[in-house]
Order: C-alpha cells, then sequence, then structure tokens
C-alpha cells in the first residue's frame, strides 16, 4: 500500500463514515427519548434512494400509494379514539390535514413530470414522500405498546424491519438503482481528487451532527424530548406528550434516513433490503458511543466506516466480519464500567 492508495480508502472510509455516523445519530436519537432500538432505520435509507431514483426515471413511485395507505389507516385511529372519548362529534383537527397531504402527494406524483425536474426539486419530493413514514409507523405500531418493556420494544421493531423489507421488494423491486450525482465537480487534493459527491455527504453529515447536539444538549426542548425517555409518567406530569415526542423523534429520524439515502445513491448501488447492513455499522457506532453520547457516536461511526475501507484492502473476505466484531469489546467494557440497578417493575 502506498500513500495515494491510502489516501484513495481514506477518502472512501469518511465517506462512508460520515453516512455511519447520521444513521448511528438517529438510531440514538430514537432510543434516548423512546427506548425503541430502531432497527428499521436502515429501510429509510433504501426507501429514500430507490425513491429518488424512481423520479429521475420519470416513474410514478409507486410509495406514494403506501404513504396514503397508512394515512387512511392513521386518521381512522384517530376517528376511532374520538369515539372512544366521547367526542363523537369532534373530529380531530389533524386528520383533514393529513388526508389532503397524502392525497396531494398523489396528485403531484402522478402529473407532475417528474424525470424534468431539477434535482433538489426531486430531492425535497422525495423527503415529502418518506417522512411522514416515520411518525405513522410510530403510530400504527409503537404508540400502542409505548410503555412495554423494551424486550418488547426491540421484538416489535424487528417485525416492522421484516414488515418495511418485504414491503420495499413490493415497491420497487428487486433490481437494484443509482442516482445521478449532484454535480460533476472535483477538489484537487494532492493526488487524491475529491468528488463533489464526498464532499455533500461530509458537509451535510457534519451539519446534522452539530445540529442535534446543540438541540439536545443546549435546547429546551430536545432537554424535554430527552425527559420523556428518562420517566414517561413525569413528562407528562410536566406537560410533555410522550406521544408526540415520538413522533417527533421517529420524523427525524425518518429524515435523516432519507437524507442519507439520497445522498449516497449516486455513490453505490441500494437494492430494496440493503439497507439493514447498513444501519447496522451505524449500530456498531451508537453502541461505541454508549447510546448515549452523540459526539462519541459520530466517532465511532467514522471509525467503523474507516475500518471498513481499510479492511477491503487487507482483508476484503472478511471486512464484514471484522467491522461487526468491534462492537464485542465496547459492549464487555461498557459492562464492566457500567453500574447495575434493579430494573422498576
Amino acid at each position: 500500500m502506498n500513500f495515494q492508495i491510502a489516501l484513495l480508502l481514506g477518502q472512501d472510509g469518511v465517506t462512508n463514515g460520515a453516512i455511519y455516523a447520521l444513521l448511528a445519530l438517529s438510531i440514538l436519537l430514537v432510543f434516548t427519548v423512546t427506548r425503541i432500538l430502531l432497527i428499521p432505520q436502515g429501510e429509510y435509507v433504501t426507501y429514500g434512494a430507490l425513491t429518488m431514483a424512481a423520479l429521475q426515471a420519470g416513474q410514478p413511485t409507486a410509495l406514494v400509494w403506501l404513504l396514503l395507505g397508512l394515512t387512511l389507516v392513521d386518521c381512522s385511529l384517530d376517528l376511532i379514539g374520538a369515539l372512544r372519548s366521547g367526542h363523537a362529534f369532534r373530529l380531530p383537527r389533524w386528520v383533514p390535514v393529513k388526508l389532503l397531504y397524502a392525497v396531494a402527494m398523489v396528485l403531484l406524483v402522478r402529473n407532475l413530470p417528474l424525470a424534468e425536474l431539477p434535482m433538489a426539486l426531486q430531492a425535497l419530493l422525495t423527503l415529502a414522500l418518506v417522512v411522514p413514514l416515520g411518525p405513522q409507523i410510530y403510530r400504527l405500531f409503537f404508540q400502542p405498546v409505548a410503555g412495554a418493556h423494551p424486550l418488547v420494544l426491540l421484538i416489535v421493531s424487528i417485525a416492522v424491519h421484516v414488515a418495511m423489507v418485504g414491503v420495499g421488494l413490493l415497491l420497487f423491486g428487486p433490481e437494484g438503482a443509482r442516482t445521478r450525482p449532484f454535480s460533476e465537480a472535483g477538489l484537487e487534493l494532492g493526488p487524491v481528487t475529491l468528488n463533489s459527491q464526498t464532499l455533500w455527504v461530509i458537509a451535510v453529515s457534519l451539519m446534522l451532527i452539530i445540529s442535534l447536539f446543540l438541540f439536545f444538549e443546549r435546547s429546551l426542548y430536545g432537554k424535554a424530548l430527552r425527559a420523556t425517555a428518562v420517566n414517561r409518567m413525569g413528562a407528562r406530569l410536566m406537560g410533555i406528550s410522550p406521544t408526540l415526542a415520538g413522533k417527533a423523534t421517529f420524523a427525524m429520524a425518518t429524515f435523516i434516513g432519507a437524507l442519507s439515502g439520497i445522498l449516497i445513491a449516486p455513490i453505490t448501488t441500494l437494492y430494496f433490503d440493503s439497507g439493514f447492513v447498513i444501519s447496522l455499522k451505524g449500530f456498531v457506532g451508537a453502541i461505541i458511543g454508549g447510546l448515549v453520547s452523540y459526539p462519541v457516536a459520530a466517532l465511532g461511526a467514522l471509525a467503523v466506516g474507516l475500518i471498513e475501507a481499510f479492511s477491503m484492502f487487507w482483508a476484503s473476505t472478511y471486512k464484514e466480519i471484522i467491522v461487526f466484531t468491534l462492537i464485542i469489546p465496547f459492549l464487555l467494557w461498557r459492562s464492566l464500567t457500567s453500574r447495575h440497578v434493579e430494573e422498576e417493575e
């Protein structure tokens, strides 16, 4: 290995690590607020990438029908809840808004010249289609068991992941997809040329990492969201809605996942089932951060990307094993240094 090869591998490692850092932060975000280990986070990545590819190909994506179907079920549950609470003639105010939004998305996807839209509008339309899925999935599958044991939440999360992989196969098919890069420009850095997509990934990742850290560590709303994970009843008594907190964090995690998919789609071909391995590497970074620290999780995910890149040069056959083996020493260290307490009934 010479210096130029090391720089190329380092570029790939930083690019991959930036994406893993985003996923690690979104997994950490959901866990710290809701105690849910979001296994299907990677599916938001593939949904975002494959939806963007469908729009660039000029194909009305079938994802819009999933959005409409989940919206109808969500609104039906809201109406049933209103009936059970004795407010049969008081329509929940968000029901018409959610229905109009879903119908508007269907009309836009069916009537716009999708392939001729500027790339920025294609990305915004992709986010508009994918991001609402997060709060809806929380409403349908996690909200009814929000107060359950973390093991129950983990089982539900695994079930949602399996279901989303199957739905992804139905919506996008078994073929992989790749999108056009944001630009063809590059940055000369000694013997290595950094392509524009790598710079986009790094810039957006840094911006989101800093924003999330400041939001949860410095803002009142971020601290209020974290309080729901510590004591749901206490948060409710202080005027913090655990339901709203759960939906908000799922929306943020879905936004990060879909945006990550849009960013990496020009770099690598993604398939309907590519999300699990990607999110699992982000999970390794979150574990390195102890599922509590955003900066340490981001640094851990960056280390995962670099180790993966250099493993491809020295032992490409075992690169996945090397990456996932990293989790063992950190779990042992956390187990030995953490203070064990009896779990509350």
